[in-house]
């Protein structure tokens, strides 16, 4: 089922129905969700959605979301996607340049290299679609929408997420990862036109996360480490400083590092502000990957990821030509 549509931005197009069935147009709008290497599978949906002629006007990303439909936004999506299939625990390593004393555990100098050697000094103008990269202002927690300017430097703000990550100046302003507040933005691709707004939601698939645990308190193992601790704190310089950075950046047995308690805490931030942005403004169609036993930082795993997207977006594949059908 292939959907007629007009390429934003363009005033020309040889498209043969240009002009001839104006009112069965309708804008399609992908909002495409944060989640870090879960964001793999947009890339499988997107896929998907193509090959039954379901191609958007509108994308809105947040964070990982912004890059694969910034890429996509591109007509570089293959170029992204044999990268992603190319990672290796290694060669993801090699990317993350670390850097202490910043205001970022990593320079992120060599992702966003990256990007300028795939998308060049490619801007948001060049586009056939409308695009917004989803931003989180430090300071003042303002949602920015990048919609102007070079694309590659707006998806990296847009997954610039922080304590990992130094926050991106763009227009006068300093910006960090989008996911803070709005980690699926349906609200902008309806803005920028959307009609039928798809939504892929990253993190519906968090089964037994977020409930309430009504009665809790201190047990028998609680007092054993108290005991490792008092021990530890004895021993403290018998350790070396790296050693010790070391122990606190990736923890220890049985204690989480400072890496696990800030990506932690993200996710569950990033699930309930999902949830609470979700109930005041659903999509109209939502794709759920089953991406919940994926770690966030997991970008070896691609191939897995763009399946299970793919697999989540073909079981949507009824309820979005219902909708099409429905609206034109």
């Amino acid at each position: 089922m292939d959907i007629w549509r007009r390429p934003f931005g363009n005033d020309h197009t040889d498209d043969p129905t240009e002009g001839q069935r104006p009112e069965e147009h309708l804008s399609i709008g992908l909002a495409l969700g944060g989640g870090a290497a879960r964001g793999f599978a947009h890339v499988g949906v997107l896929r998907t959605l193509a090959a039954h002629g379901i191609r958007p006007d509108v994308i809105a990303g947040t964070s990982i979301g912004a890059v694969v439909g910034g890429y996509y936004a591109a007509g570089q999506l293959d170029v992204f996607e044999n990268w992603c299939r190319q990672l290796t625990r290694r060669r993801m390593l090699g990317y993350l340049d670390f850097k202490f004393g910043g205001s970022g555990l990593i320079g992120g100098e060599r992702l966003t290299d990256r990007l300028d050697d795939t998308l060049g000094d490619a801007t948001f103008a060049d586009l056939p679609l409308r695009l917004a990269a989803i931003a989180t202002e430090v300071g003042t927690g303002h949602e920015i929408w990048l919609t102007r300017g070079r694309l590659g430097e707006a998806m990296a703000a847009s997954y610039a997420l922080p304590g990992i990550f130094p926050p991106k100046r763009i227009g006068g302003r300093w910006l960090m990862d989008g996911a803070l507040v709005n980690p699926l933005p349906i609200s902008a691709a309806r803005a920028l036109g959307a009609r039928l707004v798809i939504a892929v939601n990253l993190n519906a698939d968090n089964f037994g996360r977020g409930t309430i645990i009504q009665d809790h308190g201190p047990d028998a193992e609680d007092d054993a480490m108290r005991a490792q601790r008092m021990l530890a704190r004895s021993r403290r310089g018998l350790f070396g400083a790296e050693r010790l950075i070391h122990r606190q950046f990736f923890g220890v047995s049985r204690r989480p590092g400072l890496s696990t308690v800030m990506i932690e805490a993200f996710q569950v931030m990033q699930d309930r502000i999902t949830r609470s942005r979700l109930a005041g403004d659903p999509p109209d169609v939502m794709v759920s990957p089953r991406v919940g036993r994926v770690n966030l930082f997991e970008f070896h795993r691609a191939a897995d990821i763009i399946a299970l997207g793919a697999e989540a977006a073909e079981k949507s594949i009824d309820a979005i030509q219902e909708s099409i059908a429905a609206l034109t």
